[in-house]
């Protein structure tokens, strides 16, 4: 079942054009010239219930604009927004009740009170019965593990345990879909590989359909299933995590240590990607082209007494994300 359907959506911002000299600024203040920014360029996509899409594009590609479109923070300029069957734009206030949100650079919680008050407090802005309150909050505290801190202030926690209590909270009123905006900004690595596990467990147990945005490759690629890129108000590409991927195992990439510098030419079937840049005078990097050549050719043209290590992986995600972005420029 589809829980969003988007057709031809567009987002036009009128902004008032900047103009050099008193005499223009003063002209420009009584009669206003104004440029028109298309933020989202009729864009059309779905997605089913249950899915983890990463929605992601650099900065300015119109993603934000999306989400608070879908939300119902911003209204279209055109198009059609369905949400969980609801119009954003005409019932905004009941579809903030089977949504929920998440953002890593802002704070829901009030931090000056523990967990535990400021869920009361929104059990009762979602008017949640208090016997359903009392289970719904046990129930999350013990799937997320925060019931030992959750009498304790939200400001003596750690960033870690606060973003546990940001998920808990925004799982309160049972939401069918939840938004995470850099939900990881600022944690360490092992905080990071926690928070994106139970993001998992949300969508493969409590069957919530998640909506990510992201720059961490990781959460993306570690979280999601399906990603959608935008970029320029366009979507660019909208396939599957594993497609994605599997479309540029064609390439592999060779990191050769040696003992002397290794002179090679790029070809039709590699490319020297990085050489001699390291504190290793002698790394060689070189990106090759499994279509046209295989890994035996290309350390055919080394001398095997030259080399002292080499390894052979396939290309980062954050490379293919990055190459999808250059693409479109």
């Amino acid at each position: 079942m589809k829980v969003i359907e988007v057709k031809n959506l567009t987002k036009e911002f009128k902004v008032k054009k900047r103009v050099k000299g008193f005499f223009n600024r003063l002209k420009n203040y009584f009669a206003p010239q104004y440029s028109i920014i298309k933020a989202v360029d009729d864009i059309s996509f779905s997605v089913e219930e249950g899915e983890s899409l990463a929605f992601i594009g650099p900065n300015g590609a119109g993603k934000s604009t999306t989400i608070k479109m879908l939300t119902g923070i911003l209204y279209p300029t055109c198009g059609e927004i369905c949400v969980l069957g609801k119009d954003p734009t005409k019932q905004r206030i009941k579809l903030s009740y089977e949504i929920g949100s998440v953002i890593g650079q802002k704070e829901q919680l009030w931090i000056h009170i523990p967990a535990y008050d400021n869920f009361k407090f929104y059990g009762a802005i979602f008017n949640i019965p208090k016997d359903k309150l009392e289970k719904r909050i046990t129930f999350l505290a013990d799937l997320f593990e925060i019931t030992p801190y959750l009498f304790q202030p939200i400001k003596s926690l750690s960033l870690g345990q606060r973003m546990r209590c940001e998920i808990v909270a925004s799982l309160l009123h049972e939401p069918k879909m939840l938004f995470f905006d850099e939900p990881t900004i600022g944690m360490d690595p092992l905080a990071k590989e926690t928070l994106r596990d139970l993001i998992k467990k949300i969508n493969k147990e409590l069957k919530t359909t998640i909506i990510f945005t992201s720059h961490d490759v990781g959460d993306i690629e570690e979280v999601c299933k399906r990603v959608i890129i935008i970029n320029k108000g366009k979507i660019v590409l909208d396939d599957l995590m594993k497609n994605l991927k599997y479309t540029h195992l064609k390439k592999k990439v060779l990191d050769i240590t040696s003992k002397e510098p290794i002179k090679l030419k790029n070809t039709d079937a590699f490319t020297i990607i990085k050489g001699n840049e390291s504190q290793n005078q002698n790394a060689t990097k070189i990106e090759v082209d499994m279509e046209k050549a295989s890994i035996t050719d290309v350390l055919s043209l080394v001398d095997p007494n030259n080399i002292i290590d080499i390894s052979i992986s396939s290309i980062p995600l954050e490379e293919i994300i990055k190459q999808v972005y250059r693409e479109v420029k």
